[in-house]
């Protein structure tokens, strides 16, 4: 009986350097290519489109940032997007722990969760402005309206991904509902609650630049609508960079800490 050759450990090494980096890179440089050839070389002359061509969204990036706009904005989005975040997990992990551990309260409020969570989180845009005025509680009330039901969810299932064993061994050393908690549960649920943030960190992000055109005069959300009634389309499609770049590198650093965390 013949025994297969063992894997060479430069066949599982994986790339490394610019092995590694150019995929990635080859990618972002023919999107480039392709949104420079439909601002520059198909669109009309006279077309607003021809402004947001990659060799005038430069300029405009580079004008937003030496007028210091754009870097006190995106704090201020930043900000928002933390404080709408620590409310839905501050809801929606006990929340989560109910649903998960009691079979009743999982039956008793499945009705109401499912119902609300459909429910586009802008769709709560005129009800927000009405109850809190314009300003910075209804962009948070928005972020943590649709940051909340990943939360929920992701740790209900944590609990519900729980060996019963290990609960049984608990219960048979008489331990207290707190200890059961903090022994077996929250360690057990740690990396569905952390997933669920994750989810939560890119739903809240979406969310945040709609809810920030409802009259609050700052965030990157009122540089778009700014820039757009001013028709500096190039403007609009710099602060639509940094947004899809900041979006990148928050869920990046997310997936990292995921990963440590895990």
């Amino acid at each position: 009986m013949t025994t297969a050759p063992a894997a060479s450990p430069a066949l599982d090494r994986r790339p490394g350097g610019w092995a590694r980096a150019l995929p990635p890179l080859s990618a972002v440089i023919a999107a480039v290519v392709v949104w420079w050839v439909i601002t520059t070389v198909i669109s009309a002359p006279q077309s607003l489109l021809r402004q947001a061509a990659p060799q005038r969204v430069l300029p405009a990036l580079a004008d937003l940032l030496g007028r210091g706009v754009l870097l006190s904005d995106t704090g201020i989005s930043l900000w928002r997007l933390l404080i709408g975040l620590l409310v839905a997990a501050v809801v929606g992990i006990p929340v989560g722990l109910s649903i998960g551990l009691s079979a009743t309260a999982e039956r008793a409020t499945a009705p109401v969760v499912q119902f609300l969570r459909m429910i586009s989180p802008l769709s709560w845009a005129p009800i927000a402005v009405a109850v809190f005025g314009i300003g910075n509680e209804p962009v948070i009330f928005l972020i943590a309206a649709a940051a909340v039901w990943p939360v929920v969810i992701n740790t209900a299932a944590g609990v519900h991904a729980i060996e019963p064993g290990y609960l049984d061994v608990a219960r048979s050393f008489h331990a207290t509902r707190i200890e059961l908690l903090k022994a077996v549960v929250l360690p057990a649920v740690r990396g569905h609650v952390l997933t669920g943030l994750r989810i939560a960190l890119g739903i809240g992000w979406v969310v945040l630049v709609p809810a920030e055109m409802l009259g609050v005069r700052s965030g990157l959300g009122y540089q778009v609508l700014n820039a757009r009634d001013q028709l500096a389309y190039d403007q609009v499609v710099a602060v639509i960079v940094v947004i899809g770049s900041l979006g990148y590198l928050l869920d990046l650093v997310a997936r990292r800490v995921l990963a440590v965390r895990t």
